[in-house]
């Protein structure tokens, strides 16, 4: 949520906001609301003071055992005005937070305004494999080793959901912890990872690389602060209230894409509600800022405004599973941590060996709550095409004043301020399965596990039927 006195000042600006991000917040109106209220908190002001000082007057005038009944009667009309003000300001006040509600976050200077095409892709890592053999869908290569199965999946729960079995349920498991094992350790330290491929494997049509050189932290400069990167795990609901699902942004916009029981308590979209939230109302320590969490979580959404899109296979289903990256920082440091945060989730990428690439998102293709987002997209050879299995952003203070999240700032005398969230996948579960399957098979359609991850599954080296 934007602070009302930015808008007030920067009309001109949040009107731009609005309009880029394709939103339809009327500015006006608010604006409109605001000078009224404020009409009515000044006449509030000047009749408590007018009240104050004639409770003044009044017990002078008794205590000098003088006549006071003109004075006490005025006293009950400026009371019956203040009821009344009183009132009206908590009318005006409800639809003035109403239209707030809707008001996007102003996106940072350096975001491209447009729709998808003036997104900008920022840098790509690796090379989309090369096959003699026409590569199969992810779909087709679940089927056929039987460690997919979306037909019993819809039997049980309708469209939009998937069954994992065997090697499949395996392979997403190992994916997780690994996950959350770079994200708890690795960051922390310079990690030089030299991943032999066995030959053996991999003559079977793919082109691959015979090494995969990985560095957990590609930007090293971005990590020689003496700030520890990584992050605490935490095992968080799945179940939130109203007040974390609106904290986030999710409500009012999004409630539509959204589950929500009849308890009116609502299932997770992701990680970050639940995880953003655990500082809801606090006031932090600006010694322990930043702070960095992992969590691992199911995902549920409607998609309500995606019938029919994307559908085929797993890549949009109504529930999956996601390793969620949230930070709150100082805000001298956000955009700084945003960079961070992305080469937090491209160093599973990187040691996974899939290709993908960087997208610093324009403001129509950016959610409502975030200032500047990059997406990470990794190369689906089955599918031939970039699937996002990441996205990062930075939500200024949006969400803390939404959540109430504060901080003692010593560099300003104590004052009390407003956090800055990121959040980001770390990654998104099953679009990293789908370009893992679909990368590493083979002619004969077996798939190859990446070395990496064999330690999380006993050494096993193929899935194969």
């Amino acid at each position: 949520m934007l602070d009302l006195d930015f808008i007030r000042n920067n009309p001109d600006a949040v009107k731009k906001a609005v309009r880029d991000k394709n939103e339809k917040s009327d500015v006006d109106a608010i604006l409109k609301i605001d000078a009224e209220r404020r009409q009515v908190i000044t006449e509030l002001d000047n009749l408590r003071h007018q009240r104050n000082q004639t409770s003044e007057e009044i017990a002078r005038l008794k205590k000098e055992k003088k006549d006071a009944d003109k004075l006490i009667q005025s006293m009950k009309s400026v009371g019956e005005r203040i009821k009344i003000m009183e009132k009206q300001l908590e009318e005006i006040d409800k639809p003035l937070r109403e239209q707030l509600y809707w008001i996007p976050n102003v996106p940072a200077s350096d975001v491209p305004v447009g729709g998808a095409a003036a997104n900008v892709e920022v840098r790509q890592w690796g090379q989309p494999p090369a096959f003699n053999f026409t590569p199969q869908s992810h779909w087709l290569l679940g089927q056929q080793l039987k460690i997919l199965d979306l037909e019993r999946a819809t039997k049980i729960s309708g469209g939009g959901f998937m069954i994992l079995k065997g090697a499949g349920a395996a392979l997403e498991r190992a994916l997780i912890n690994f996950m959350l094992d770079v994200h708890t350790g690795q960051h922390s330290r310079k990690v030089g990872i030299a991943l032999p491929l066995k030959d053996s494997l991999f003559n079977d049509g793919i082109s691959q690389p015979r090494k995969v050189g990985i560095s957990l932290i590609p930007n090293d400069s971005l990590f020689n602060k003496g700030i520890p990167q990584h992050y605490q795990e935490i095992n968080l609901p799945y179940l939130v209230n109203q007040k974390s699902m609106f904290a986030t942004g999710q409500l009012p916009k999004l409630a539509d894409d959204m589950y929500q029981t009849a308890e009116q308590s609502w299932l997770i979209p992701t990680g970050e509600v639940p995880l953003t939230n655990i500082f809801r109302d606090e006031i932090l320590d600006s010694d322990t800022l930043p702070r960095y969490y992992v969590t691992a979580t199911p995902c549920f959404r409607r998609e309500a405004g995606s019938h029919g899109k994307e559908t085929r296979g797993i890549n949009r289903v109504h529930q999956f599973n996601k390793v969620e990256l949230v930070k709150f920082v100082h805000p001298d440091t956000s955009f700084d941590e945003l960079e961070k945060l992305v080469t937090n989730a491209e160093s599973i990428l990187q040691a996974l060996g899939l290709h993908y690439r960087v997208i610093k998102l324009s403001t129509g293709e950016m959610s409502f709550a975030s200032a500047k987002t990059y997406d990470l997209e990794a190369w689906a050879p089955g599918l031939g095409r970039y699937l996002e299995v990441s996205s990062c952003g930075n939500f200024t203070d949006f969400q803390a004043r939404r959540a109430n999240i504060k901080f003692r700032d010593p560099a300003q005398a104590g004052q009390v301020k407003f956090v800055h969230t990121l959040n980001g996948s770390g990654l998104a579960l099953p679009r990293t399965l789908i370009c893992l399957l679909e990368t590493y098979q083979q002619s004969d359609g077996s798939i190859v596990i990446p070395e990496i991850l064999r330690p999380y599954l006993n050494g096993q080296e193929l899935i194969k039927s």
